[in-house]
């Protein structure tokens, strides 16, 4: 079996409220947004037209709230990793956009575990999502919640 892991494996009882987990920054270019238009098929021009935008009041193409939430994703930093043997299940996710975000801003997304609730074999691990942009400005926000198994015994 090819071997994936990255790092030492964790388990519901390790984590401890408070603990942080950087996701690395993105810029949002005009390749993203393209592609992201692609795979959603979200055909409005806020999200696609730069005329369109700026005749509105906008400096450029708006991301859509789901290109934002996609920089929160778990897997595109360490903690899926330290999961891979007790991740049963993502089983709840919520968010709310804040701010706007244009071609060009930088992004920056972050997990926080700010719940813990035991179960008997298992636990929910609730992880606050927050991305910054380039300005220091959280523009969006929101929950994940996690299903692990607990260590065994």
């Amino acid at each position: 079996m090819i071997q994936h892991q990255l790092c030492e494996q964790r388990y519901f009882e390790d984590f401890e409220v408070g603990e942080r987990f950087n996701i690395p920054s993105r810029t949002m270019t005009d390749a993203l947004f393209a592609a992201f238009q692609m795979a959603s098929g979200d055909n409005h021009p806020v999200h696609y037209d730069v005329e369109y935008c700026r005749a509105h009041g906008m400096p450029h193409m708006l991301a859509h709230g789901f290109q934002v939430l996609i920089q929160s994703a778990a897997g595109a930093g360490l903690f899926p990793h330290m999961v891979e043997l007790s991740l049963k299940a993502f089983i709840e996710q919520s968010s709310r956009f804040l701010k706007p975000v244009f071609v060009g801003d930088t992004l920056y997304p972050s997990l926080e575990v700010v719940d813990l609730k035991p179960g008997n074999t298992t636990g929910v691990i609730t992880l606050r999502s927050e991305i910054k942009n380039q300005r220091g400005e959280v523009v969006m926000d929101g929950l994940q919640k996690y299903l692990l198994l607990k260590r065994p015994q």
